[in-house]
């Protein structure tokens, strides 16, 4: 069966018996604590939580995930995938555990023509929770399992929980033996690889407390209105129905696999490195398919970050299986034929999916070229440090800033006999995945004492009305003061706490907006509004200074936006809207936001776009922009369905959710009209102005513009005219001759740099001269040494001209050593012929510290005074070749 087929089969069945087919999400995950949605449930979450009333009473649908926690595992085993896809039915508060294990059980072993799965009764186990007899009986009463083939597993394995307060219960898990032939006999609790785990159903009964681990928490009581939460694993049944062994062999993966096994002249299933390197490739160039077509881009951050680790992984793995050309472009369509029958959008949107993988392909190729120099860089500063090894911090450096994985850069080190601190850059590592959490885990409870009191005021005040559209300041009441441990009764002057209001003015931030300033006062206190977010739907969260008095629950106070702040920020929003709509029109369609910021007076937009743009696209589009300005377009907004707003051509962002009605923001009508729920001027004229201040790449394929807006842009002006006056002066010529003065400027800087570059050739020509003279007899191999001032690439280009200068008719070795520890060793071809190699004489003179090729190499690590004598050696040891 089709893996297509396993996903559609599971939808028709559960729609047949009454459960709404709710299509899957956006990879991008809504919850800021996430990267990615992760699990079938994640779109449910506020459905489960009880944060939002459930639409419908029972739901189904196939999500797609990313988990990245496991991507060194990826390819390693056969378990690991970081993108699947998740079936899942979901009651919410209708049907519970017998309903639930009976569907389950219905559709596993139903006959295919029966709308069925067609797994043999008999070869099906299942594990439940120790304490859940219930489960228990129903397995044994719907299913007619015997007792021996349900297994009773702890906390660790069959109790679920979101790892924080809330929500949780014991889980039954559905599992199929494959044979004798995949593993032991005895069930899931003795070989999960013989007896694989493919579907997961979670009894959501009842309410947990703070704690960590999957264990260390109190169990508060069960909920008024249990839910069901389960997740099939669409690979896992794909492999089961389609005999395979593994989900790299599954229909939608394996022709990845085989193109990049016929692409690198490997035979899948020859050699155990290459096999996890042709998995690694399949694995991830799928991945980056799916999240290019959700709208996610390659970036040094976040998501961004995520993608284009995948990508270098997957093309570095490719040039590690041999193939050195360009990969993606033949890897990346064949994923597209596949996925296509199921997600359209990696077709409709492919030529921007290839623009922007095969953009970071080539970006990566040349950073490997360029890596070289990094590298050689951080590893010269080693060793005159008199070390041996390369620091965690300059391979995390590496990684970072550069892109280069972790293993090239320990291979890159061993080829000049340098190690890498693995520990030091782990470490680093985790340091910066843990502050990511942290600052995910903060802005997510608005700073203070978790989701959990959060939640209980929203439970008993509603939602907080929220005026930010309408008004610039409003009379409130205080309903919770929260610092960092939890509620407070009062804050202080110079304390930064969290402020809960019944009602607000004030804009949180979303959409790339920053969030709005302004003050909160009482009669007794002033307070500083920091940072305004919106950890939960409906509610509003202040992050304030106290600057006087003392700010306590009950208070009567006036909340009040920075009027100067919201006209800036009205501006940036409506300003990058306008942006945004100059730049399709000038560019295309194509064009299409990717990521924005805004704030008082500055814009940022982010598109996906191969190369600088030209002064003159520049010119243009700001042109355009202002020109919008100018004509004073209206700007309207209007609410309507989803639908509606789409047929209407509303441009929607892929990292955006939306709820029944949405948002839609018009700036002259058609010409923009995107769905938004930020603030924005009434007129574009009140804008003022937008001045492109920069352009840059954030990943190949990316483009972002920043500009300056409203009296910002006019200072931004103003400056750049004070610039071109000085220049002017200091040149004595006049402004409309500065580029012509600045154009004959750099060519005389060209050409002076081209004369030293002429003088340096010349001076390694005349010393390469004088060396061929020194040639001494090494056992009949004519033998130049010397020792160079100089780094690894001048000695490089000395020691091939004085090997080139050498005369005919005798094996030529040349070895030049530097100050740094370096040597570099050259052969001619009749060395080569006579049995030497450059990289085996290295390795034995360096012991071990060094590589390269037969004709040239190079290594390491030899102390400072050290090199006269290390250089000695070399007769000895072209005498035993």
């Amino acid at each position: 069966m089709r893996t297509a087929d396993i996903r559609s089969r599971f939808l028709d069945f559960f729609a047949a018996r009454g459960h709404t087919v709710v299509p899957g999400a956006p990879l991008p995950a809504p919850d800021p604590t996430l990267l990615f949605v992760n699990a079938g449930m994640v779109p449910f979450k506020p459905y489960l939580t009880g944060e939002q009333a459930a639409p419908w009473p029972r739901a189904t649908s196939v999500q797609k995930c990313v988990r990245t926690l496991d991507i060194e595992e990826v390819g390693r085993t056969t378990r690991h995938g970081s993108f699947f896809q998740m079936n899942g039915n979901f009651s919410f508060g209708d049907y519970f555990k017998e309903e639930a294990i009976a569907l389950a059980w219905e559709l596993s072993t139903a006959p295919v023509d029966r709308g069925g799965f067609g797994l043999d009764a008999d070869r099906v186990w299942v594990t439940v929770h120790h304490s859940d007899n219930e489960a228990r009986d129903i397995w044994r009463r719907v299913a007619g399992l015997p007792e021996a083939r349900i297994v009773a597993r702890g906390d660790e394995d069959n109790f679920w929980s979101m790892g924080v307060p809330g929500p949780c219960g014991p889980c039954s898990e559905l599992y199929y033996d494959r044979g004798p032939a995949f593993g032991r006999e005895g069930g899931p609790a003795v070989d999960e690889d013989r007896y694989t785990e493919f579907w997961n159903l979670v009894f959501m009964q009842y309410e947990r407390g703070e704690g960590s681990g999957k264990s260390g928490y109190p169990l508060l009581g069960e909920l008024p209105r249990p839910n069901i939460d389960t997740g099939m694993g669409v690979e896992r049944m794909a492999t089961l129905l389609q005999g395979v062994d593994n989900l790299y062999e599954t229909d939608e993966v394996r022709p990845v696999l085989d193109r990049a096994a016929e692409l690198s002249g490997t035979r899948y299933g020859a050699d155990r490195q290459a096999d996890i390197r042709l998995r690694v490739v399949a694995d991830h160039v799928r991945t980056a398919l799916m999240l290019l077509a959700d709208g996610t881009a390659p970036g040094n951050e976040g998501r961004g970050y995520v993608l284009r680790r995948l990508l270098r992984r997957a093309v570095r793995s490719m040039r590690q299986l041999g193939f050195t050309d360009p990969a993606l472009p033949a890897l990346l369509p064949v994923a597209r034929d596949r996925m296509a029958p199921g997600y359209p959008e990696a077709a409709d949107g492919f030529a921007r999916i290839a623009d922007q993988a095969y953009g970071e392909e080539e970006a990566f190729r040349a950073t490997l070229k360029q890596g070289t120099t990094v590298l050689d860089t951080a590893v010269a500063e080693a060793k005159a440090e008199g070390g041996r090894a390369l620091s965690g911090a300059q391979a995390f450096l590496l990684h970072d800033t550069y892109g280069f994985p972790l293993d090239l850069t320990v291979e890159m080190a061993a080829e000049q006999g340098v190690e890498v601190d693995r520990e030091g850059f782990t470490a680093l590592m985790n340091a910066q995945r843990e502050r990511a959490r942290a600052d995910a885990r903060a802005r997510k409870s608005g700073g203070a004492g978790g989701t959990r009191a959060l939640r209980a005021l929203l439970d008993e005040h509603g939602p907080t009305d929220w005026r930010a559209w309408d008004t610039l300041d409003t009379q409130s009441a205080v309903l919770a003061v929260l610092g960092a441990g939890g509620p407070v009764p009062a804050a202080t002057e110079g304390e930064i706490v969290t402020v809960v209001l019944d009602r607000s003015p004030f804009y949180a931030e979303s959409g790339g907006q920053e969030s709005d300033a302004g003050r909160i006062t009482g009669a007794s206190a002033e307070a500083e509004v920091l940072d305004v977010q919106r950890p939960l739907p409906g509610l509003i969260t202040h992050r304030v200074r106290v600057t006087a008095g003392e700010l306590a629950t009950g208070d009567s106070v006036h909340a009040a936006v920075d009027p100067e702040w919201r006209l800036g920020a009205r501006q940036a929003h409506s300003g990058t809207h306008v942006l945004h709509a100059a730049l399709r029109e000038v560019l295309g369609p194509t064009a299409l936001q990717s990521g924005s910021s805004n704030r008082p007076g500055h814009l940022r937009l982010d598109f996906p776009w191969r190369g600088a743009l030209s002064a003159t696209a520049r010119s243009e589009i700001e042109e355009v922009a202002n020109r919008a300005l100018r004509r004073d377009l209206p700007v309207g907004v209007r609410w309507m369905t989803l639908p509606e707003a789409r047929a209407l051509g509303a441009l929607a962002l892929f990292d955006e959710t939306y709820g029944e009605k949405v948002r839609v923001v018009e700036i002259g009508g058609a010409w923009s009209r995107e769905l938004c729920g930020g603030t924005h001027v009434d007129h574009a004229s009140q804008i003022g102005t937008i001045a492109l201040t920069s352009q840059s790449s954030v990943g190949a394929g990316t483009r972002r513009l920043e500009a300056a807006v409203g009296i910002e842009g006019f200072a931004y002006l103003a400056r750049e005219r004070d610039l071109v006056s000085r220049i002017a002066e200091q040149l004595n010529a006049p402004r409309a001759e500065l580029p012509e003065r600045i154009g004959a400027l750099l060519e005389r800087l060209k050409a002076a740099d081209r004369e030293n570059a002429r003088l340096r050739t010349r001076a390694t020509a005349a010393r390469a001269a004088e060396l061929v003279s020194t040639a001494e007899d090494a056992d009949g191999v004519r033998l130049v040494t010397t020792t160079l001032d100089a780094g690894t690439d001048e000695a490089r280009a000395l020691a091939l001209a004085v090997r080139d200068r050498l005369p005919g008719g005798r094996p030529g070795a040349v070895a030049v050593g530097t100050t740094g520890g370096t040597v570099v060793l050259a052969l001619d071809e009749a060395a080569r012929d006579a049995g030497l190699s450059a990289a085996t004489l290295v390795e034995r003179l360096l012991d071990g510290r060094g590589g390269g090729s037969p004709d040239l190499a190079q290594g390491g690590g030899v102390p400072a005074g050290r090199m006269s004598a290390t250089l000695a050696r070399l007769p000895r040891l072209l005498a035993r070749h």
